[in-house]
């Protein structure tokens, strides 16, 4: 087992749908950063001192002709035998840029406390610093320790300009509502290897079901997954859905036309919602406690774990989860030692028709962290460029695939991972997808990992996809009505989740619940969230 899903990390590291985050703390030195020898270069709103010269920036590398440095504070590898310093792959990107770089890298689990002491003070920064949150609140750009950025990227954002153009929602959630950018991103897949429902192909196969596509034909599935030994071992050991809690309200939000694992959603009509304060809520309510009652959901459902549930997969006692897509292929279906990877065996399928005859998955936010340019920086232009570099197809192919005749070949013309960029701790150590670079993770590089019947699968879910309420930034007002009113609801909405599904509360108290929601100030956040939202819409149409 423990070998199984050591192999698994492969596809994590290439969608990151884990860890976009870093570690392992170590010092890049203390070098200071030379002038940038950009042609025509201008003393511009965020203060750079560049010196011109005849060099043109043209989006690969190198991205200066004379001797550049620069100090970069971001996250490390989540594995603790990995120092993304000494990587390959992150040496490989600044040595293509032409430039030395002076990493200081802090482990994930404790980055964003350790830094914030050094924010809050404003003083030692380097050239440029990533943050795991996304700075919603505006508080560091407030507190003037990020330049402003609109001007290189006209001048200079080659690469950037073209993500905007790829993802035009993304330059409307980075910019603020005065009109200014001040970071740059990282990026996560948005639209495949979701998580998604899915089955044990045999357990259908010995009770002669076809794959569930509707609500009530995933409950019958269910009660016979309990009822008729699908695993033929002649006892009633099955367990017909084990589900982690934290993938429960991704699973059957959206069948009932909530994004409960996103709090907020906007309907067709561009208005916002809270989740836990809508109708449809009460009905999701009532049909888990209904799998709860019949035992279709377990009776610990919320203490269940992802290693619990991969246990129960390698002792065929259970035919139905929720998970993220890559574990259908790479982790459970692998359990099995007569699987044939020529076809499915645990297999994804469609999102469950609901009731309002809404049919969809939950995708993601695009960014997953950013990186912004310290107001201490002596060359703003130079520490530019190299993130409009880092972000460019050049680095990304990278990124993604290693170097050619370490990590891939070129086979009948396609990229080919060879047995080196297979293995797990080779290329953790040789930093695949470095997180302390904004990366933009490839469905490409993906597909040649998973199995084939799994990629296939993958671009038939694509459909189904959809975008959750987008990241925008909240004026002083709303982050204050929000950090004064949101933990105290989040805690209640908790709470009475799980006794709503156990029966511990009777639903027929829900009008009682919203009652109290809408006395905690609920509709006051919402009214903040509606704002956003509006200034988001008019941002993406700029």
């Amino acid at each position: 087992m423990k070998k199984t899903l050591k192999t698994t990390a492969s596809l994590t590291l290439v969608t990151a749908l884990f860890a976009m985050v870093a570690a392992a703390c170590t010092s890049g030195g203390s070098s200071t950063p030379t002038a940038s020898p950009d042609s025509g270069a201008k003393k511009a709103e965020t203060g750079s001192t560049a010196t011109p010269s005849g060099f043109n920036y043209t989006g690969t590398g190198p991205i200066t002709d004379k001797t550049g440095t620069l100090k970069i504070l971001a996250t490390n590898a989540w594995t603790n035998n990995v120092d993304l310093k000494q990587a390959p792959i992150v040496q490989e990107i600044s040595k293509r840029a032409g430039i030395t770089v002076n990493w200081e890298l802090l482990p994930p689990s404790t980055y964003q406390d350790a830094i914030s002491p050094r924010l809050a003070a404003g003083a030692d920064l380097p050239d440029i610093i990533y943050q795991l949150d996304q700075d919603q609140l505006m508080k560091n750009i407030q507190g003037g320790l990020f330049k402003p950025l609109n001007d290189y990227i006209d001048k200079y954002g080659v690469n950037i300009k073209k993500l905007f153009e790829k993802y035009p929602a993304l330059k409307a959630s980075l910019t603020t509502p005065d009109g200014k950018i001040y970071y740059l991103p990282q990026l996560a897949v948005t639209k495949n290897y979701m998580p998604t429902f899915m089955v044990n192909v045999r357990w259908l196969e010995k009770l002669g079901l076809k794959e569930p596509t509707t609500l009530e034909e995933f409950t019958d599935m269910l009660r016979k997954f309990k009822n008729g030994d699908p695993n033929g071992n002649g006892k009633q050991d099955e367990i017909p859905f084990s589900v982690a809690p934290s993938q429960l309200a991704s699973a059957f939000g959206p069948v009932f036309g909530l994004d409960l694992a996103n709090n907020f959603y906007a309907d067709k009509d561009g208005k916002v919602h809270y989740s836990y304060y809508e109708p449809n809520y009460k009905e999701y309510l009532t049909y888990l406690n209904g799998l709860y009652k019949e035992g279709l959901l377990e009776a610990d459902f919320a203490s269940v774990t992802a290693d619990q549930i991969t246990s129960k997969f390698s002792q065929n006692i259970t035919g139905a989860t929720f998970n993220f897509s890559w574990y259908t292929s790479m982790v459970y279906s692998k359990l099995f030692k007569d699987y044939d990877p020529t076809k499915p065996l645990i297999k994804g399928i469609a999102p469950l028709k609901g009731p309002h005859g809404e049919q969809f998955y939950i995708g993601r936010n695009p960014i997953t962290g950013i990186f912004g340019i310290s107001k201490n920086t002596k060359d703003a232009e130079l520490a530019f460029k190299f993130l409009d570099y880092a972000s460019s197809d050049e680095a990304k192919e990278v990124y993604v695939w290693g170097l050619k005749g370490q990590t891939y070949d070129i086979v009948d013309g396609k990229k080919q991972f060879t047995e080196k960029g297979k293995d797990n701790d080779f290329i953790q150590k040789f930093g695949i997808n470095p997180v302390n670079l904004p990366i933009e993770q490839s469905v490409e590089a993906t597909d040649v990992l998973v199995a084939p019947w799994h990629a296939k699968i993958d671009k038939e879910m694509e459909k189904y996809i959809k975008a959750p309420f987008p990241f925008v930034y909240a004026l002083q007002a709303e982050a204050s009505t929000e950090n004064t009113v949101m933990p105290d609801i989040t805690t209640y909405v908790n709470e009475m989740n799980i006794k709503f599904i156990t029966g511990k509360e009777s639903l027929d108290k829900f009008d009682s619940y919203i009652k109290t929601l809408k006395g905690m100030g609920v509709e006051d956040v919402v009214k903040g969230k509606q704002a956003q939202y509006d200034r988001y819409l008019a941002a993406s149409k700029k």
